[in-house]
């Protein structure tokens, strides 16, 4: 039973990976929404979207702050998710770090804007759940 559940599980994660791995189309479009989302919460954005120029296996939008905290910021990627949908994900840290799905542009802008004011100052007041402490 267990051994049939991991190659169940492990297979969905083969087809997620591919649908992630040949969907930059996708991906692109969906970072450049959240840029544009972002930019009116004061945060300055790269888009990282060429392989051959970056070498990055995926796109990739690199958040920052301006002002005197440029040195905070976060990479975030897209992923597709089950059922065909898409979700962003803080770059570098897996599945676990899930930000929100694409379809949510607002909630995905306010979930980075979370993210970099509580790196930026660490309190209470900005944190979003304890996966960002």
């Amino acid at each position: 039973m267990a051994q049939g559940l991991r190659r169940a599980v492990g297979r969905w994660q083969m087809v997620l990976r591919w649908r992630t791995f040949m969907g930059d189309e996708t991906a692109v479009q969906n970072l450049e929404l959240l840029a544009v989302a972002l930019k009116p919460l004061g945060y300055r954005c790269v888009e990282l979207h060429e392989k051959d120029e970056y070498g990055f296996p995926m796109p990739l939008l690199w958040v920052y702050a301006r002002g005197r905290a440029e040195d905070v910021g976060a990479v975030v990627s897209v992923r597709a998710t089950a059922g065909g949908t898409w979700a962003y994900f803080e770059a570098g840290k897996g599945r676990g770090w899930y930000l929100s799905p694409c379809d949510d542009m607002e909630s995905a802008a306010q979930r980075v804007d979370l993210l970099l004011k509580y790196r930026m100052f660490p309190n209470t007041e900005w944190a979003c759940g304890d996966d960002y402490r």
